[in-house]
């Protein structure tokens, strides 16, 4: 049988094993497994169980530790194991939660969704550029939900200053700033210690490269290129797709990118970059350094008729045409508001409301497989210290 043919009828069968997966009702009880449950996936099985309507059956880490608090803390009759593909086995889960590091998001959700299970999986959703389109077809198969976490396009601060930029207040916008400073010298950067005979080290390198075991690389894993993509996919990104979604382009025509590891020298990752993209009607910018905090994260929209700054607590919209030029202070906001809390709730109550209606999740995997793109095209230009170019068809949100 030609490989052609041998590859559809695979296809086939994956999404009609798919639709075969029990239908939820409105008041039935979502079984849920975590896979890769550090903190960030213990946080979003949290999240869970406090919306409810959910059961949490099983959770997955190749590190014994991780997966014992895990069920400890959050789900005291879940089962834990080792190796996710035996949670995908199972037919009684009817969705997983992948926190696993970035060069397992696209193995988990492709098997996940063929193994009949709604995905949330964290940002980036790819670890490579050319991983996208092979996910967007296995997600589009078999029509299960894939929600990823940009939590942004469910929090309500980014839901109004959507509103304000696509019902025309800043008038027409041709540049989006951005930075985010985390502080990796107090804040983030200790090393715990590893309990090595109780980690599986061969399970959680997976696709990447052979390795001996590093302490660092398995638990700063973001800053080596192996398994995450440094700041432009662990912090850009986030940034990235709320650019995509106010102004509606998603495909960068070039990229460039500065920066250097200039205090954590033993990532692979820069530790400070300043990059920049230009798309057919804008340009972003985007500034990081991981050896301070001090303003966090935030996100400029310049217009012809306003400014937006907005950040995970509150937006400030401000007029042009008020100030006599080129003053260095801002004229009274004309629209302020402040964030209710942290959005991540509604992202993952919107997954769990999906996973019932069938609907479309605020954050799909075409839109999310764009906002990746951006960030591997910084990184591209970065590693080769040259411009970038993208050429390929743009997915469209």
């Amino acid at each position: 049988m030609p490989a052609i043919r041998r590859d559809f009828l695979k296809s086939a069968f994956g999404a009609a094993a798919s639709s075969q997966s029990r239908i939820l009702g409105a008041n039935d009880r979502i079984r849920l497994a975590g896979l890769g449950t550090g903190g960030r996936c213990r946080y979003l099985l949290g999240l869970a169980n406090r919306i409810g309507g959910c059961e949490i059956a099983a959770v997955c880490d190749v590190y014994e530790p991780r997966r014992a608090e895990a069920r400890e803390k959050l789900a005291p009759e879940a089962r834990e194991i080792a190796d996710y593909r035996a949670v995908l086995d199972r037919k009684d889960i009817d969705a997983v939660i992948i926190g696993s590091p970035d060069h397992w998001h696209v193995p988990m959700s492709i098997d996940s969704v063929r193994a009949g299970k709604d995905v949330y999986v964290e940002k980036p959703v790819s670890h490579k550029m050319d991983e996208g389109l092979a996910l967007i077809q296995a997600v589009e198969q078999t029509g299960r939900i894939l929600q990823v976490g940009y939590q942004q396009r469910s929090w309500d601060i980014f839901r109004l200053g959507f509103e304000l930029v696509r019902g025309g207040r800043l008038g027409q916008v041709t540049m989006a700033e951005s930075h985010w400073y985390q502080d990796y010298i107090r804040n983030f950067g200790k090393l715990g210690p590893v309990e090595t005979a109780k980690l599986d080290w061969k399970r959680f390198l997976g696709p990447a490269p052979d390795q001996p075991f590093d302490p660092r690389r398995f638990l700063q894993w973001r800053w080596y290129w192996d398994f995450g993509g440094g700041a432009l996919t662990d912090l850009y990104s986030h940034w990235g797709d709320v650019i995509h979604w106010y102004l509606g382009e998603d495909s960068p025509l070039a990229a460039t990118a500065q920066g250097a590891k200039l205090y954590h020298k033993h990532w692979d990752c820069p530790d400070t970059i300043a990059a920049a993209w230009q798309y057919p009607s804008y340009t972003a910018s985007y500034n990081g350094t991981l050896v301070g905090h001090l303003e966090g994260g935030t996100l400029v929209f310049r217009g012809s008729e306003g400014m937006m700054r907005i950040t995970r607590e509150g937006l400030a919209l401000y007029p042009e045409g008020v100030l006599a030029a080129e003053r260095t202070n801002y004229p009274e906001p004309v629209v302020t508001a402040r964030s209710t809390g942290d959005g991540t709730i509604e992202h993952v109550r919107n997954f769990f409301d999906c996973i019932r209606s069938r609907k479309p999740p605020n954050s799909g995997v075409r839109s999310a497989v764009a906002s990746a793109r951006a960030a591997h095209l910084g990184n591209e230009a970065y590693r080769k210290g040259a411009v970038a170019r993208f050429t390929a068809a743009p997915a469209k949100g």
